[in-house]
């Protein structure tokens, strides 16, 4: 699809600043970001989305706000406020929000919209959409789990299954898989993003089976996940940001997907005025995703490993499946259970 530049009030005054001198300043550009269900403080990607909205308005001086959704009801109201409030760019939290984001979207054409892991309402000229590659970084840290096993149990806790969720459980199984082809991999859906207890229950039961090594593409209820498996003294592997101050002892990594990066970038290109509609990806070669900079619970071996496969995943040696054709085109049918 071709992208189209939005011009809005922000852009004509932020290209008048660059250009003419003009007494506008980005301190005049509002950029509010509404959370899905998880929160602000999820530890996960809604989390990551506000640092990087903080850290736009400390470098760039701009007006960042936030507000929080406790449930999906909340989010036609809180797009509402902050278009109500001459919002300049308002960036939905995750693609729960994506029917929400596009009847605000198509009501209020001069307003600018961007969403995290949704690319359906990418043919709305003001809507940027903010995609990742998320199995990629999901492929390291199930590599990860392969190498670090020794019961050869692992287990994946997803937060819902949809396509974009389905993603994180296709690349983790494959990178265990490549790692150690005789691992197990137990996996549960808990159905929710904001429901820690799920997520506790679902760890625990697969700790019972034997799991040493727990991932979790979950959101706030990743939490509980994390709590079993602190409580059992096995790893858990956090996802979205860098998830080892919850549990220095506990993280074994975390699959890192640059929420922060793409929501600071997309602040400074409405100041900037070069905000365009369409689709954004990240990556590993562009560090959109990656492991945690926090390494401490890694071997050298393990860690020299899975530098390795990165290395061989950026040049395109190694091709990490997303969708379930690929992964059982590679790997066999009926290992990856939570997309039937």
């Amino acid at each position: 699809m071709k992208k189209s530049v939005i011009v809005t009030a922000a852009t004509v005054a932020a290209l008048s600043l660059a250009a003419l001198g003009s007494t506008v300043s980005a301190e005049d550009v509002k950029v509010g970001i509404v959370t899905d269900v998880g929160g602000v403080n999820d530890g996960s990607f809604n989390q990551s989305a506000w640092e990087g909205l903080q850290r736009a308005q400390d470098e760039l001086g701009i007006t960042a706000s936030y507000l929080e959704s406790a449930t999906d009801a909340d989010y036609i109201p809180n797009i509402e406020t902050f278009v109500d409030e001459d919002y300049d760019m308002i960036i939905c939290i995750g693609y729960q929000l994506a029917d929400a984001l596009r009847q605000e979207a198509e009501a209020n054409p001069d307003v600018n919209f961007a969403i995290v892991d949704d690319s359906t309402n990418a043919d709305l000229d003001n809507v940027t959409c903010l995609m990742f590659e998320q199995a990629q970084a999901s492929y390291l840290v199930g590599y990860v789990a392969g190498l670090a096993t020794e019961s050869n149990t692992i287990g994946f806790v997803l937060g819902m299954s949809t396509d974009t969720m389905n993603e994180f459980g296709y690349g983790y199984c494959a990178g265990a898989l490549d790692a150690n082809p005789d691992v197990k991999i137990l996996q549960a859906n808990a159905n929710s993003f904001a429901d820690t207890a799920a997520g506790k229950t679902a760890a625990n039961n697969m700790i019972a089976d034997g799991a040493d090594v727990i991932f979790h593409a979950a959101g706030g209820t990743g939490l509980g996940v994390i709590d079993a498996c602190k409580e059992a003294g096995i790893w858990a592997i956090g996802v979205d940001s860098d998830q080892s101050p919850i549990a220095p002892e506990t993280i074994l990594t975390s699959a890192m997907k640059r929420v922060d990066n793409s929501v600071y970038d997309t602040a400074k290109a409405v100041v900037d005025g070069n905000l365009e509609a369409g689709v954004k990806s990240f990556s590993l070669e562009d560090a959109g995703v990656d492991l945690a900079p926090t390494t401490d619970n890694l071997t050298d071996e393990i860690l020299t490993k899975v530098n390795e496969v990165k290395d061989q995943i950026i040049a395109g040696e190694v091709v990490v499946p997303k969708d379930k054709e690929s992964f059982e085109a590679a790997h066999g049918e009926g290992i990856y259970q939570l997309a039937e």
